[in-house]
């Protein structure tokens, strides 16, 4: 029988969900039947936010969080253990590009700032909440990466090489948590019309939407539980 509600009584924290993609992400998981904890550096922007998506905060929460912070993730992590007291499913969306440049001119703060968030800031959040789902006997992880992060970008050497970077951190924790019944997915979209970054030279109307990248995140959170999807490359229809 169909249920409209599949993820009713979970709840699912999304990193960077304030616009874009993860925004994106959150209202499917909301329709969905989650409680949803939607993350940005700016709590502001992010409670605005979370009430403009549903303005029951027993649905939707938005919280300030920093996630190349290890402080920031780990009070994120206390505030969703005690007013949750779980967490069934983690999108880690959060990420940064720079400017598009040749890899020798690329400045070494913007080279860490990258690697802190598309990497590090995944680490930290994992760190963080699997034990949670250990707790609560399992879980879904869903990484943002890119098709960056399977291809060569010229130009964009360091966001290329922080998602092949995501990419194998994706495999690996992956084969360690099938155990526990958590299941890791890494997600690799091709271009998408969002603000975040400029795609010079392609046709907006050809792009990928942040809803395509949504509703691939909602079937991997809703498979049958024999079997997970370890990772999807999404690619638009026609090339922009």
């Amino acid at each position: 029988m169909f249920n409209p509600t599949p993820l009713a009584e979970k709840v699912a924290v999304v990193t960077g969900g304030t616009r874009g993609i993860g925004r994106a992400i959150a209202a499917t998981l909301l329709d969905l039947g989650a409680r949803v904890v939607i993350t940005g550096r700016r709590a502001d922007l992010a409670k605005a936010t979370a009430r403009d998506l549903r303005p029951d905060p027993l649905k939707c929460e938005g919280a300030g969080c920093d996630v190349g912070v290890l402080a920031s993730v780990a009070a994120f992590g206390a505030h969703i253990r005690e007013s949750y007291e779980r967490l069934d499913i983690l999108v880690n969306n959060a990420g940064i590009g720079s400017t598009p440049r040749l890899l020798h001119e690329l400045e070494p703060d913007t080279w860490n700032r990258i690697f802190s968030t598309n990497v590090r800031g995944v680490f930290y959040m994992m760190r963080e909440f699997v034990p949670l789902m250990m707790a609560v006997g399992g879980g879904h992880i869903v990484n943002i990466s890119s098709l960056a992060g399977k291809n060569p970008l010229p130009r964009g050497a360091a966001y290329s090489a922080s998602k092949w970077a995501l990419n194998g951190l994706s495999y690996s924790v992956a084969e360690e948590l099938r155990q526990y019944n958590i299941r890791v997915s890494v997600v690799c979209p091709g271009s998408v019309d969002t603000e975040f970054s400029s795609h010079p030279g392609k046709a907006p109307e050809k792009m990928l939407l942040p809803e395509d990248i949504a509703h691939v995140v909602a079937m991997l959170v809703t498979q049958r539980p024999q079997s997970f999807v370890s990772e999807v490359l999404l690619r638009p229809t026609q090339k922009p």
